[in-house]
């Protein structure tokens, strides 16, 4: 039996913008697809490492398995939102 073990080595609290994306914390220039925690379950509209945007509709609390560059302000519902890398 095989599992996925997430591992992280940076965090930070995510600011929904419907214009920026993520910033990485370590001050990197380029954008660094990272996974989400979310703290408070609710609709989470996110651009993918891909560029698509999506809406994860009333996404629970945990971890949203999916590499995101951008939670864009605008329908967007979840809080307390944590980008890991």
């Amino acid at each position: 039996m095989s599992y996925l073990k997430l591992q992280t080595y940076r965090a930070a609290a995510v600011v929904p913008s419907d214009t920026t994306t993520i910033p990485h914390v370590d001050g990197v220039d380029k954008v660094t697809p990272c996974v989400l925690y979310v703290g408070v379950a609710g609709d989470l509209k996110v651009k993918t490492a891909g560029n698509d945007e999506i809406t994860f509709k009333n996404a629970p609390v945990g971890f949203l398995p999916v590499q995101v560059k951008q939670v864009f302000a605008t329908g967007t519902a979840a809080s307390e939102i944590i980008a890991l890398w």
